[in-house]
C-alpha cells in the first residue's frame, strides 16, 4: 500500500469494525477521489453508509453514528450544499476530513457516481448498482445564460460603488458556478466547479482563468470582469446545444454599461 493511503485505510478498517457489527448496516462505499484513484495526502474521504433504517436528516443521529467510527473534533450537516443527508466530519486521528452520506437502499439507487464498495451485506449494494445507473447532474447552459448578464451587471454596480470585496466574491462565485463547469465540459470531465483545475485545464485556459482573479481595486476588478465576460462568451459559443437561446439584448446592455464605468 502506498504510504499516503495508510491514514485513510486505517480509518476505514476501524470504521468497518463497528459497521459490520451493526445489524442495521447494509453497506459502506467510498466515492470521490478514492473511487477514481486520484486520492492524495490532501484528499478528503467521501463515504456512503447505507442502512435499513433512515438516519438522515436527523443530525443528532448522524453525529452519534459518526462518533462510533472514531474520535470527532467537529461536525456539521451539509445544508450549505443542499444535502441534509451529508455529515461533514473532522476526525482527530490523522486529522481526516470525512464526508459521510447516510442513505437507505432506496436512496442509493439515485446517485451521482458508482462508488467503490468497501463492505456490503448479501451483495446488496452491488445489486443496486447493477440495477440502476449513476447520473451526475448535468450543467444547464440556459440556466447560466439567463442569469449571467444580471450577475455581471450586479458586480459592475458593486465596483462602481466601491464595494470591491463583494465584487471579488462575485468573481469567485462565477468561476465556481459557471466558468469552471464549462471548462471541465470542454475538457470532457465532470462539471465540478474548479475542482482540480490546475491538472485538468490546458495552459491557455488556466491563463484565461487567472485573469478573472482580481485584487480589491477598481482597475483590476474592471479588467477581471471583462475577462469573465470574454471567457464565458468563448466557452458558450463552443459548448451550447442547438436549442440554446442567447440573451443578446442583455449582453449588449451590460457590455455598454461596463464600458462606461
Amino acid at each position: 500500500m502506498q504510504a499516503h493511503l495508510q491514514p485513510f485505510q486505517t480509518f476505514i478498517t476501524k470504521a468497518l469494525d463497528y459497521i459490520q457489527q451493526d445489524p442495521d448496516a447494509i453497506g459502506l462505499a467510498a466515492g470521490g477521489s478514492w473511487a477514481s484513484g486520484e486520492i492524495d495526502p490532501y484528499s478528503d474521504l467521501d463515504l456512503v453508509l447505507v442502512t435499513a433504517q433512515k438516519i438522515a436528516p436527523d443530525v443528532e443521529k448522524m453525529q452519534a453514528y459518526a462518533a462510533k467510527l472514531g474520535p470527532v473534533l467537529a461536525s456539521f450537516r451539509g445544508d450549505h450544499v443542499g444535502e441534509p443527508r451529508l455529515l461533514i466530519v473532522l476526525y482527530e486521528n490523522a486529522l481526516l476530513h470525512v464526508d459521510i452520506k447516510f442513505l437507505t437502499p432506496d436512496e442509493f439507487y439515485h446517485r451521482v457516481e458508482d462508488p467503490t464498495i468497501l463492505w456490503e451485506r448479501d451483495q446488496a449494494l452491488s445489486k443496486i448498482i447493477q440495477e440502476s445507473t449513476a447520473q451526475y447532474p448535468p450543467f444547464d447552459f440556459q440556466w447560466a445564460e439567463d442569469r449571467f448578464w444580471i450577475w455581471t451587471h450586479y458586480a459592475a454596480l458593486k465596483v462602481g460603488r466601491g464595494e470591491f470585496f463583494e465584487a471579488i466574491d462575485f468573481l469567485a462565485f462565477v468561476r465556481n458556478a459557471v466558468l469552471g463547469p464549462m471548462l471541465h465540459l470542454k475538457n470532457e470531465s465532470l462539471p465540478r466547479g474548479v475542482r482540480r483545475a490546475e491538472t485538468t485545464f490546458g495552459s491557455l485556459e488556466l491563463t484565461q482563468l487567472r485573469k478573472t482573479v482580481s485584487m480589491p481595486d477598481r482597475t483590476t476588478l474592471l479588467s477581471s470582469l471583462w475577462e469573465v465576460m470574454y471567457l464565458y462568451e468563448s466557452l458558450r459559443d463552443v459548448l451550447v446545444p442547438d436549442s440554446f437561446q442567447k440573451n443578446r439584448a442583455a449582453q449588449l446592455a451590460v457590455t455598454k454599461y461596463l464600458a462606461a464605468l
